[in-house]
Protein backbone atom coordinates (compact mmCIF):
# COMPACT_ATOMS: atom_id res chain seq x y z
CA UNK A 1 0.00 0.00 0.00
CA UNK A 2 1.06 3.56 -1.09
CA UNK A 3 1.73 6.04 2.07
CA UNK A 4 -0.41 8.87 1.38
CA UNK A 5 0.94 11.21 3.55
CA UNK A 6 1.80 15.01 3.37
CA UNK A 7 5.15 14.54 2.60
CA UNK A 8 4.52 11.79 -0.13
CA UNK A 9 1.51 13.59 -1.76
CA UNK A 10 3.09 13.94 -5.21
CA UNK A 11 4.32 10.40 -5.24
CA UNK A 12 2.55 7.65 -7.84
CA UNK A 13 -0.49 6.71 -6.47
CA UNK A 14 -3.61 4.95 -6.82
CA UNK A 15 -6.15 6.73 -7.77
CA UNK A 16 -9.97 5.61 -7.86
CA UNK A 17 -12.68 7.18 -9.69
CA UNK A 18 -16.33 7.04 -9.84
CA UNK A 19 -18.23 7.51 -12.19
CA UNK A 20 -17.27 7.26 -16.46
CA UNK A 21 -18.80 10.27 -17.75
CA UNK A 22 -17.20 13.14 -19.41
CA UNK A 23 -16.13 14.66 -15.69
CA UNK A 24 -14.50 11.29 -14.35
CA UNK A 25 -13.11 10.63 -17.90
CA UNK A 26 -11.14 14.01 -17.31
CA UNK A 27 -10.10 13.54 -14.31
CA UNK A 28 -9.04 9.97 -14.87
CA UNK A 29 -7.08 11.46 -18.05
CA UNK A 30 -5.49 13.96 -15.66
CA UNK A 31 -4.22 11.71 -13.17
CA UNK A 32 -3.13 9.26 -16.02
CA UNK A 33 -0.69 12.39 -17.06
CA UNK A 34 0.68 13.51 -13.70
CA UNK A 35 1.97 9.60 -13.80
CA UNK A 36 -0.32 7.37 -10.94
CA UNK A 37 -2.19 4.73 -11.91
CA UNK A 38 -6.45 4.65 -12.25
CA UNK A 39 -9.03 2.56 -11.50
CA UNK A 40 -12.25 3.70 -13.19
CA UNK A 41 -15.46 2.59 -11.99
CA UNK A 42 -19.48 3.13 -13.05
CA UNK A 43 -22.58 0.80 -12.08
CA UNK A 44 -22.66 0.95 -15.90
CA UNK A 45 -20.32 -1.30 -17.50
CA UNK A 46 -20.96 0.29 -20.94
CA UNK A 47 -20.42 3.59 -19.68
CA UNK A 48 -16.63 2.38 -18.51
CA UNK A 49 -15.87 1.81 -22.19
CA UNK A 50 -17.19 4.65 -23.32
CA UNK A 51 -14.99 6.57 -20.40
CA UNK A 52 -12.30 4.68 -20.99
CA UNK A 53 -12.93 5.44 -25.34
CA UNK A 54 -13.08 9.19 -24.12
CA UNK A 55 -9.47 9.24 -21.97
CA UNK A 56 -7.96 7.40 -25.19
CA UNK A 57 -9.62 10.03 -27.61
CA UNK A 58 -7.99 12.78 -25.06
CA UNK A 59 -4.71 11.57 -24.93
CA UNK A 60 -4.60 11.17 -28.49
CA UNK A 61 -5.52 14.77 -29.02
CA UNK A 62 -2.57 15.87 -27.15
CA UNK A 63 -0.12 13.25 -29.76
CA UNK A 64 -1.58 15.39 -32.70
CA UNK A 65 -1.00 18.31 -30.93
CA UNK A 66 2.91 17.17 -30.59
CA UNK A 67 2.57 17.61 -26.67
CA UNK A 68 2.94 13.39 -25.87
CA UNK A 69 4.49 11.04 -27.54
CA UNK A 70 2.36 7.78 -28.82
CA UNK A 71 4.52 5.25 -26.81
CA UNK A 72 3.54 7.65 -23.78
CA UNK A 73 -0.11 7.89 -24.39
CA UNK A 74 0.34 3.98 -24.86
CA UNK A 75 1.70 3.65 -21.73
CA UNK A 76 -0.52 5.71 -19.51
CA UNK A 77 -3.40 3.46 -21.18
CA UNK A 78 -2.18 0.69 -19.45
CA UNK A 79 -2.12 2.31 -16.20
CA UNK A 80 -6.11 2.56 -16.92
CA UNK A 81 -7.72 -0.32 -15.36
CA UNK A 82 -11.66 -1.21 -14.36
CA UNK A 83 -13.10 -1.46 -11.03
CA UNK A 84 -15.84 -3.47 -11.03
CA UNK A 85 -16.95 -2.24 -7.47
CA UNK A 86 -17.28 0.03 -5.02
CA UNK A 87 -15.94 -2.11 -2.82
CA UNK A 88 -13.02 -3.05 -4.84
CA UNK A 89 -12.40 0.39 -6.00
CA UNK A 90 -12.42 1.57 -1.82
CA UNK A 91 -10.01 -1.39 -1.08
CA UNK A 92 -7.17 -0.83 -3.51
CA UNK A 93 -7.25 3.32 -3.59
CA UNK A 94 -4.82 5.63 -2.22
CA UNK A 95 -7.57 8.24 -3.13
CA UNK A 96 -11.07 7.73 -4.29
CA UNK A 97 -12.75 10.85 -6.20
CA UNK A 98 -16.14 10.88 -6.66
CA UNK A 99 -17.31 12.21 -9.67
CA UNK A 100 -20.60 10.95 -10.40
CA UNK A 101 -24.85 12.42 -11.04
CA UNK A 102 -25.40 15.64 -8.86
CA UNK A 103 -27.77 13.73 -6.57
CA UNK A 104 -27.47 14.09 -3.01
CA UNK A 105 -29.09 10.43 -2.37
CA UNK A 106 -26.72 8.68 -4.83
CA UNK A 107 -23.40 10.52 -3.30
CA UNK A 108 -24.48 9.45 -0.21
CA UNK A 109 -24.89 6.01 -1.20
CA UNK A 110 -21.88 5.54 -2.73
CA UNK A 111 -19.48 7.17 0.18
CA UNK A 112 -21.49 4.81 3.16
CA UNK A 113 -19.83 2.03 0.77
CA UNK A 114 -16.82 4.16 0.21
CA UNK A 115 -16.06 4.88 3.73
CA UNK A 116 -16.75 1.25 4.85
CA UNK A 117 -14.12 -0.59 2.48
CA UNK A 118 -11.67 2.26 2.11
CA UNK A 119 -7.94 1.62 3.24
CA UNK A 120 -6.68 2.64 6.93
CA UNK A 121 -5.15 5.90 5.45
CA UNK A 122 -7.14 6.57 2.11
CA UNK A 123 -8.77 9.83 1.04
CA UNK A 124 -12.27 9.88 -0.18
CA UNK A 125 -13.08 13.26 -2.50
CA UNK A 126 -16.29 14.42 -3.67
CA UNK A 127 -16.02 16.56 -7.64
CA UNK A 128 -19.82 17.52 -6.18
CA UNK A 129 -20.05 21.11 -7.75
CA UNK A 130 -23.31 22.35 -5.90
CA UNK A 131 -24.04 20.00 -3.05
CA UNK A 132 -23.07 19.63 0.54
CA UNK A 133 -19.65 18.56 1.71
CA UNK A 134 -20.37 18.01 4.99
CA UNK A 135 -23.96 16.09 4.17
CA UNK A 136 -21.78 13.54 1.93
CA UNK A 137 -18.81 13.14 4.34
CA UNK A 138 -21.39 12.41 7.27
CA UNK A 139 -22.83 8.99 5.22
CA UNK A 140 -19.32 7.94 4.47
CA UNK A 141 -18.56 7.53 8.82
CA UNK A 142 -14.52 8.95 8.21
CA UNK A 143 -15.73 12.50 7.63
CA UNK A 144 -12.25 13.31 9.05
CA UNK A 145 -10.89 11.83 5.57
CA UNK A 146 -13.59 13.52 3.42
CA UNK A 147 -13.44 16.75 1.53
CA UNK A 148 -14.15 17.83 -2.39
CA UNK A 149 -11.90 18.20 -4.64
CA UNK A 150 -14.08 20.02 -7.41
CA UNK A 151 -12.57 19.76 -10.82
CA UNK A 152 -13.95 22.65 -13.84
CA UNK A 153 -15.15 20.97 -17.05
CA UNK A 154 -13.16 20.01 -19.47
CA UNK A 155 -11.12 18.79 -16.67
CA UNK A 156 -8.34 18.34 -18.65
CA UNK A 157 -7.87 21.52 -19.91
CA UNK A 158 -9.25 23.88 -16.72
CA UNK A 159 -5.99 25.12 -14.02
CA UNK A 160 -8.45 25.25 -11.21
CA UNK A 161 -9.38 22.96 -8.87
CA UNK A 162 -12.04 24.21 -5.68
CA UNK A 163 -10.50 21.94 -2.57
CA UNK A 164 -13.43 21.95 -0.32
CA UNK A 165 -12.79 21.98 3.42
CA UNK A 166 -15.85 19.99 5.24
CA UNK A 167 -16.40 20.39 8.93
CA UNK A 168 -14.55 17.18 10.18
CA UNK A 169 -11.81 17.19 7.20
CA UNK A 170 -8.29 16.40 9.24
CA UNK A 171 -5.72 19.51 8.43
CA UNK A 172 -3.76 16.56 6.74
CA UNK A 173 -6.38 15.36 5.05
CA UNK A 174 -6.61 18.92 3.66
CA UNK A 175 -2.92 19.19 2.83
CA UNK A 176 -1.98 15.92 1.22
CA UNK A 177 -5.22 16.55 -0.72
CA UNK A 178 -4.01 20.09 -1.69
CA UNK A 179 -0.78 18.98 -2.81
CA UNK A 180 -2.21 16.37 -4.87
CA UNK A 181 -3.95 18.82 -6.97
CA UNK A 182 -0.92 20.96 -7.34
CA UNK A 183 0.89 17.58 -8.20
CA UNK A 184 -2.15 17.05 -11.10
CA UNK A 185 -0.54 20.56 -12.39
CA UNK A 186 -3.87 22.51 -11.48
CA UNK A 187 -4.18 25.62 -9.28
CA UNK A 188 -5.77 25.25 -6.24
CA UNK A 189 -7.94 27.58 -4.11
CA UNK A 190 -8.74 26.02 -0.77
CA UNK A 191 -12.62 27.21 0.57
CA UNK A 192 -15.23 25.98 3.00
CA UNK A 193 -18.09 23.99 2.81
CA UNK A 194 -20.41 26.67 1.37
CA UNK A 195 -23.30 26.38 -1.28
CA UNK A 196 -21.89 26.82 -4.22
CA UNK A 197 -18.15 26.76 -2.85
CA UNK A 198 -16.59 29.66 -4.98
CA UNK A 199 -17.46 29.97 -8.58
CA UNK A 200 -20.80 28.48 -9.05
CA UNK A 201 -21.56 30.66 -6.38
CA UNK A 202 -19.90 34.44 -7.31
CA UNK A 203 -20.58 33.58 -11.17
CA UNK A 204 -24.23 32.85 -10.81
CA UNK A 205 -25.33 36.45 -11.69
CA UNK A 206 -23.45 35.90 -14.88
CA UNK A 207 -26.26 33.68 -16.14
CA UNK A 208 -28.89 34.62 -13.43
CA UNK A 209 -29.03 38.58 -14.24
CA UNK A 210 -28.97 37.75 -18.02
CA UNK A 211 -31.59 35.71 -17.80
CA UNK A 212 -33.56 38.43 -16.04
CA UNK A 213 -33.19 40.62 -18.73
CA UNK A 214 -34.80 38.71 -21.03
CA UNK A 215 -37.63 37.91 -19.17
CA UNK A 216 -38.83 40.91 -18.68
CA UNK A 217 -38.31 42.08 -22.25
CA UNK A 218 -35.58 44.17 -21.90
CA UNK A 219 -32.88 42.61 -24.63
CA UNK A 220 -32.29 39.98 -26.15
CA UNK A 221 -29.88 37.37 -26.13
CA UNK A 222 -27.59 38.14 -28.78
CA UNK A 223 -27.38 41.85 -27.48
CA UNK A 224 -26.26 40.37 -24.13
CA UNK A 225 -23.83 38.02 -25.21
CA UNK A 226 -22.50 40.88 -27.35
CA UNK A 227 -22.09 43.28 -24.88
CA UNK A 228 -20.24 40.60 -22.60
CA UNK A 229 -17.69 39.27 -25.25
CA UNK A 230 -16.77 43.16 -26.30
CA UNK A 231 -16.46 43.67 -22.66
CA UNK A 232 -13.50 40.84 -22.78
CA UNK A 233 -15.58 37.65 -20.86
CA UNK A 234 -14.60 35.07 -24.06
CA UNK A 235 -18.30 33.90 -23.96
CA UNK A 236 -21.77 35.34 -23.19
CA UNK A 237 -24.49 34.17 -20.57
CA UNK A 238 -26.37 32.62 -22.79
CA UNK A 239 -23.88 30.95 -25.08
CA UNK A 240 -22.55 29.70 -21.85
CA UNK A 241 -25.14 27.84 -20.50
CA UNK A 242 -25.36 26.58 -23.82
CA UNK A 243 -22.25 24.86 -23.74
CA UNK A 244 -22.63 23.72 -20.23
CA UNK A 245 -26.35 22.34 -21.16
CA UNK A 246 -29.26 24.29 -19.89
CA UNK A 247 -30.20 20.87 -17.72
CA UNK A 248 -26.64 21.33 -15.89
CA UNK A 249 -26.46 24.99 -15.04
CA UNK A 250 -30.16 24.77 -13.78
CA UNK A 251 -29.46 22.06 -11.22
CA UNK A 252 -26.61 24.33 -10.06
CA UNK A 253 -29.03 27.29 -9.69
CA UNK A 254 -31.63 24.91 -7.58
CA UNK A 255 -28.90 23.85 -5.87
CA UNK A 256 -27.96 27.05 -4.63
CA UNK A 257 -31.04 28.51 -4.43
CA UNK A 258 -32.45 25.93 -2.07
CA UNK A 259 -29.26 25.80 -0.07
CA UNK A 260 -29.06 29.42 0.73
CA UNK A 261 -32.64 29.17 2.41
CA UNK A 262 -34.22 30.52 -1.34
CA UNK A 263 -32.57 33.95 -1.23
CA UNK A 264 -34.18 36.06 -4.09
CA UNK A 265 -30.93 36.91 -6.13
CA UNK A 266 -30.43 33.26 -6.38
CA UNK A 267 -33.76 32.13 -7.74
CA UNK A 268 -33.71 29.85 -10.61
CA UNK A 269 -34.89 31.56 -14.27
CA UNK A 270 -38.90 30.34 -15.70
CA UNK A 271 -36.74 30.37 -18.86
CA UNK A 272 -34.70 27.82 -17.95
CA UNK A 273 -37.17 25.09 -16.63
CA UNK A 274 -39.19 25.65 -19.49
CA UNK A 275 -36.43 24.93 -22.16
CA UNK A 276 -35.91 21.59 -20.01
CA UNK A 277 -39.17 20.40 -20.24
CA UNK A 278 -39.19 20.99 -24.15
CA UNK A 279 -35.41 19.10 -24.34
CA UNK A 280 -33.95 22.00 -25.58
CA UNK A 281 -30.72 21.61 -23.39
CA UNK A 282 -28.06 23.72 -25.48
CA UNK A 283 -25.19 22.13 -27.89
CA UNK A 284 -25.46 18.19 -26.79
CA UNK A 285 -29.40 18.49 -28.14
CA UNK A 286 -28.69 21.16 -31.30
CA UNK A 287 -30.77 23.86 -29.43
CA UNK A 288 -30.86 25.80 -26.57
CA UNK A 289 -30.46 29.31 -26.59
CA UNK A 290 -29.12 29.10 -30.16
CA UNK A 291 -29.61 26.67 -32.70
CA UNK A 292 -26.39 24.25 -33.51
CA UNK A 293 -25.12 22.74 -36.44
CA UNK A 294 -22.41 19.84 -35.66
CA UNK A 295 -21.22 21.99 -32.76
CA UNK A 296 -21.59 25.22 -34.68
CA UNK A 297 -24.09 28.08 -34.16
CA UNK A 298 -26.33 28.56 -36.78
CA UNK A 299 -28.13 31.17 -35.30
CA UNK A 300 -30.57 32.21 -32.46
CA UNK A 301 -33.03 29.65 -31.23
CA UNK A 302 -37.00 30.22 -31.85
CA UNK A 303 -39.49 30.25 -29.60
CA UNK A 304 -38.61 31.93 -26.52
CA UNK A 305 -42.17 33.33 -26.04
CA UNK A 306 -43.46 29.89 -26.23
CA UNK A 307 -41.90 29.44 -22.75
CA UNK A 308 -43.57 32.30 -20.97
CA UNK A 309 -41.06 35.32 -21.91
CA UNK A 310 -42.03 38.32 -23.17
CA UNK A 311 -40.22 39.72 -26.71
CA UNK A 312 -37.80 42.44 -26.25
CA UNK A 313 -40.23 45.75 -26.51
CA UNK A 314 -39.15 49.18 -27.65
CA UNK A 315 -37.75 49.77 -24.14
CA UNK A 316 -34.94 47.31 -25.13
CA UNK A 317 -33.50 49.81 -27.58
CA UNK A 318 -32.59 52.05 -24.41
CA UNK A 319 -30.28 48.98 -22.89
CA UNK A 320 -27.09 49.56 -24.00
CA UNK A 321 -24.11 47.80 -23.44
CA UNK A 322 -22.50 49.30 -21.09
CA UNK A 323 -25.36 48.79 -19.13
CA UNK A 324 -25.65 45.46 -19.61
CA UNK A 325 -22.13 44.92 -18.61
CA UNK A 326 -22.37 47.01 -15.77
CA UNK A 327 -25.67 45.30 -14.20
CA UNK A 328 -24.32 41.74 -14.70
CA UNK A 329 -20.35 42.98 -13.11
CA UNK A 330 -21.93 44.95 -9.93
CA UNK A 331 -24.21 41.87 -9.41
CA UNK A 332 -20.87 39.78 -9.17
CA UNK A 333 -19.18 41.75 -7.29
CA UNK A 334 -21.70 42.06 -4.31
CA UNK A 335 -21.68 38.61 -4.91
CA UNK A 336 -18.07 38.02 -4.42
CA UNK A 337 -18.19 40.55 -1.11
CA UNK A 338 -21.39 38.08 -0.17
CA UNK A 339 -18.90 35.05 -0.23
CA UNK A 340 -16.10 36.85 1.49
CA UNK A 341 -17.84 38.11 3.87
CA UNK A 342 -19.58 34.93 4.43
CA UNK A 343 -15.85 33.11 5.33
CA UNK A 344 -16.27 30.73 1.72
CA UNK A 345 -12.61 32.22 1.11
CA UNK A 346 -9.72 34.71 0.82
CA UNK A 347 -10.77 37.78 -1.88
CA UNK A 348 -7.53 37.16 -3.41
CA UNK A 349 -8.54 32.85 -3.54
CA UNK A 350 -11.95 34.45 -5.17
CA UNK A 351 -10.32 36.52 -7.11
CA UNK A 352 -7.95 33.81 -8.73
CA UNK A 353 -10.60 31.16 -8.83
CA UNK A 354 -12.80 33.53 -10.92
CA UNK A 355 -10.08 34.01 -13.52
CA UNK A 356 -9.12 30.48 -13.76
CA UNK A 357 -12.64 28.47 -13.38
CA UNK A 358 -14.76 31.07 -15.07
CA UNK A 359 -12.61 32.40 -17.29
CA UNK A 360 -13.42 35.94 -16.18
CA UNK A 361 -10.91 39.02 -17.62
CA UNK A 362 -10.45 40.05 -14.01
CA UNK A 363 -11.52 39.23 -9.88
CA UNK A 364 -14.63 40.78 -9.18
CA UNK A 365 -12.29 42.30 -6.05
CA UNK A 366 -10.00 43.87 -9.00
CA UNK A 367 -12.89 45.00 -10.74
CA UNK A 368 -14.25 46.52 -7.73
CA UNK A 369 -10.99 48.60 -7.15
CA UNK A 370 -10.99 49.58 -10.60
CA UNK A 371 -14.20 51.26 -10.64
CA UNK A 372 -13.95 52.74 -6.89
CA UNK A 373 -16.14 51.23 -3.90
CA UNK A 374 -18.22 54.82 -4.52
CA UNK A 375 -19.07 53.57 -7.83
CA UNK A 376 -20.02 50.25 -6.80
CA UNK A 377 -22.12 51.47 -3.99
CA UNK A 378 -23.95 53.89 -6.00
CA UNK A 379 -24.36 51.84 -8.86
CA UNK A 380 -25.75 48.65 -6.85
CA UNK A 381 -28.02 51.22 -4.91
CA UNK A 382 -29.08 52.22 -8.34
CA UNK A 383 -30.17 49.36 -9.45
CA UNK A 384 -31.62 47.98 -5.89
CA UNK A 385 -34.20 50.87 -6.95
CA UNK A 386 -34.82 49.78 -10.12
CA UNK A 387 -34.68 46.20 -10.22
CA UNK A 388 -35.21 45.08 -6.60
CA UNK A 389 -33.74 43.20 -3.52
CA UNK A 390 -31.81 40.80 -5.60
CA UNK A 391 -28.78 43.76 -6.04
CA UNK A 392 -29.00 44.75 -2.13
CA UNK A 393 -25.62 45.74 -1.07
CA UNK A 394 -23.73 42.97 0.93
CA UNK A 395 -23.15 43.53 4.02
CA UNK A 396 -19.21 43.23 4.15
CA UNK A 397 -19.37 45.92 1.22
CA UNK A 398 -21.28 48.21 3.53
CA UNK A 399 -18.55 47.64 5.68
CA UNK A 400 -15.55 48.03 3.85
CA UNK A 401 -16.77 51.17 2.32
CA UNK A 402 -17.87 52.74 5.03
CA UNK A 403 -14.27 52.36 6.76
Amino acid sequence: MTDLSAESARAPITVGVCGAGTMGAGIAQVCLQAGHEVLLYDVDEQAIQRGRHRVGEGLLHLVEKGRLEPADRDRLLTSLRDAHSLEELAEESDLVIEAALEDLALKQTIFRALGASARPNAILATNTSALSVNDIADASGIPDRVLGLHFFNPAAVMPLVEVVAGEATSPETLEVATRFAEGLGKTVVVCRDAPGFIVNRVNRPFTLEALRMVEVGEVSIETIDAAMTAAGYPMGPFALIDLVGVDVNLAVAQALWAASDEAIRFTPSPIQRNLVELGRLGRKTGEGFYRYHHGSVVGPAEGLPEVGVAEPGPASAALEPAEIVSRIELAIINEAYHAAGDGVAEPSDIDRAMKLGANHPYGPFERAGELGLRAVIDGLTQFEALHGERYRIAPALWQIASI
